[in-house]
């Protein structure tokens, strides 16, 4: 850094990485982690060229027997290949049961794969998906600022099925401005388009062969398979296998497309998701997704982001950075722990006493929460809130009414209880469970609430039951009640059994190399300082610099039309000798609205009247908010309220003494 990150020959990107280290007047810059990890990226693509992860261990470790011990190699495997690399790699490649003996599935993965893959395994709460942000700026703004380089053109991303839309709206809304320096940042942001895909679309709104799109879809509808659309959406009147036609149809038109797009580079935002192969069976399906784009378009490379970089406790070793939870608390990026880890051991009981015995530590749970976060808020009042996690949803059904005489007893109602699952969808009291507006202070979930829920109100996680498999969930839940809020200085606080302990206190190990021991004794530097979250929950309307605009317009609301239904009547009729005759069945009807996502909108209205398409955007989402949307009979008086606002910040013209 010191040095200011020279190179010769594209100069450019020591702009972008000292700029981003410390942008002129503006609130917002990475966190040390992700300029690390940017840096460590750069260094990858540029000084070593984008190497494949093999080339790159054998880089940096020449030398045979540091090459097997980085790549964790089992000293039985490496002495059963008598200790050397090429006869390794053959049986690797080639031998099942060698592989199968000793479980070498994730690095035969990473071995096999015919592109550069990259993970950057950052804690939970670091802001992966600012990073990734971060990564296509600065290649797609180098991209225009040397177009006969190597740089990324297109990028395709994986957000998890369910954080879709929030990723969306995140990678929509970063600051680029405090991310790229001005002169590449106004090219970079007349260039770049953001494309979701849509159930049923039975293609990507992207032009074949364009350049600097950002396309984000989740797994389920950018894959080798048959997609899951109802026959609603196909539009045809289709039966049998001409559904089941009209589905893989779907699915290739959207492959195709993003095949013809150049310099292609894949995201995904859940590692885990892409890694995995198991003996005798198909890759996972997004791996195998990814493999048919290499093999029919350029793919530069694919970077994943995760915080749990493992498969079947097989560590990946395509991880180029690591930065695990004690680094994230002592930073000030996540909450204390402290002494605030509380484990419950259950003895031996009849299944008559185990029930009891469990409904008395969830009652136990929620006394202790209400004792010691009842008045805790974060600084924009937002009231503390606390998570449990269920194996099953019997086991809610079972423990509910425990709970809710525990927090009758507190003098609390049981409205404050938000239900979660499979069987009981509340999708928008779960979206707005993060913020103030919510009444729920607990909410009990079976299979939600773990990757990419982002509650920085979540001052504790409860798993109290036993689960049958983890898959590093206990890790993964239990840090959702670490993410950290600029002021916040009160710790967080888990709830455990003595199993669910040791299996974090295992994973937790396998992960980051971390002990419990060291999580709880964590402490951030410096704790009065508040610390600094680079996602606000909600952007204030604000101006970006460095972007260019026809008029002096610098300011710009919007206020939300009053909804205005369309009706219709519905008569019925009947013929007879006299013609058609109404039989009295008449019944109103309401048409419902066509709806736009924000973005869209924001990108045509930018376009009709020369504005800042990202002023334009942050004026719609703080009118609109969540879940970003706006009905279509809103624009005509949209259109009418931006008129008014660029006639009245529009300056006469003055003519001079001579002139016409």
């Amino acid at each position: 850094m010191a040095a200011g990150y020279p190179h010769a020959q594209y100069r450019a990107l020591g702009e972008i990485l000292a700029w981003a280290q410390a942008p002129d007047g503006n609130n917002f810059r990475l966190r040390p982690p992700q300029l690390r990890a940017l840096t460590t990226y750069w260094y990858l693509r540029l000084v070593l060229d984008t190497p494949h992860i093999l080339d790159l261990y054998q880089q940096l470790f020449p030398a045979t027997n540091d090459w097997q011990a980085a790549l964790q190699v089992p000293r039985a495997a490496w002495q059963a290949t008598g200790e050397d690399r090429e006869r390794f790699l053959a049986a690797l490649h080639n031998d099942d049961k060698f592989v199968a003996r000793y479980q070498l599935e994730s690095l035969r993965e990473s071995a096999t794969l015919i592109y550069p893959s990259y993970i950057l395994a950052l804690a939970m709460g670091v802001g992966k998906t600012v990073l990734i942000g971060s990564i296509l700026a600065s290649e797609f703004a180098l991209a225009l600022e040397y177009p006969a380089g190597p740089f990324v053109q297109n990028a395709l991303i994986f957000a998890p099925g369910r954080t879709i839309l929030e990723s969306l709206r995140e990678l929509i809304g970063l600051p680029y401005a405090a991310i790229l320096p001005p002169h590449l940042y106004r090219s970079f942001a007349a260039a770049v388009k953001f494309t979701v895909t849509q159930d049923g679309e039975r293609n990507i709104a992207v032009m074949q062969g364009s350049a600097f799109n950002v396309i984000i879809t989740n797994t389920e509808k950018i894959r080798i398979q048959k997609e899951k659309v109802r026959k609603r959406h196909i539009g045809l009147p289709l039966v049998g296998e001409g559904v089941a036609a009209a589905k893989q149809e779907i699915a290739n038109l959207r492959l195709q497309t993003i095949a013809s797009l150049p310099r292609l580079a894949i995201f995904s935002d859940e590692a885990h998701h892409t890694y995995g192969q198991a003996l005798r069976s198909d890759l996972k399906k997004v791996r195998k997704t990814v493999d048919y784009l290499a093999a029919r378009t350029e793919v530069t490379c694919v970077i994943n982001t995760t915080g749990t970089p493992y498969f079947k406790r097989q560590p990946l070793r395509d991880v180029v950075v690591w930065y695990g939870l004690a680094e994230g608390i002592r930073d000030g990026i996540l909450k204390e722990v402290a002494d605030n880890l509380v484990t419950y051991a259950l003895a031996d009981h009849t299944a008559a006493q185990a029930t009891a015995a469990r409904e008395q530590v969830l009652i136990e749970i929620v006394r202790d929460f209400f004792q010691h976060y009842a008045t805790v808020t974060l600084p924009d009042g937002t009231p503390a809130k606390l998570a449990i996690y269920f194996p099953k949803t019997a086991d809610i059904a079972q423990s509910r009414p425990a709970i809710e005489r525990a927090l009758v007893a507190l003098g609390e109602s049981p409205t404050t209880l938000l239900e979660h699952h499979t069987y009981c969808e509340n999708p928008a009291d779960f979206d707005r469970f993060r913020s103030r507006q919510s009444p729920h202070r607990i909410v009990l979930l079976v299979d939600r609430g773990v990757e990419g829920w982002d509650v920085p109100a979540l001052f504790a996680c409860a798993l109290v039951r036993k689960l049958k498999t983890s898959n590093n969930f206990v890790l993964q839940a239990t840090a959702r009640c670490l993410r950290q809020t600029p002021g916040n200085l009160s710790p967080a606080r888990i709830y455990l059994s003595a199993e669910n302990r040791t299996i974090l206190e295992r994973q937790l190990r396998a992960t980051y190399g971390e002990s419990l021991e060291q999580l709880t004794q964590a402490r951030t530097a410096n704790a009065t300082r508040p610390t600094h979250d680079p996602i606000p929950a909600v952007w204030p309307a604000r101006m970006l610099s460095g972007t260019s605009r026809s008029t002096p317009l610098s300011q710009l609301s919007f206020t939300r039309p009053p909804a205005a239904p369309v009706k219709l009547t519905q008569t019925t009729h009947r013929l007879s000798e006299q013609g058609l005759q109404a039989t009295g069945n008449t019944n109103q009807l309401i048409v419902q609205h066509t709806w736009l996502d924000l973005y869209s909108v924001a990108v045509e209205l930018a376009a009709i009247y020369r504005l800042d398409l990202w002023l334009v955007y942050d004026a719609l989402r703080e009118t609109y908010g969540a879940p970003g949307l706006l009905a279509t009979s809103d624009l005509r008086d949209l259109c009418r309220q931006l008129e008014a606002q660029t006639h009245a910040a529009a300056e006469p013209i003055k003519y001079e003494s001579g002139t016409k």
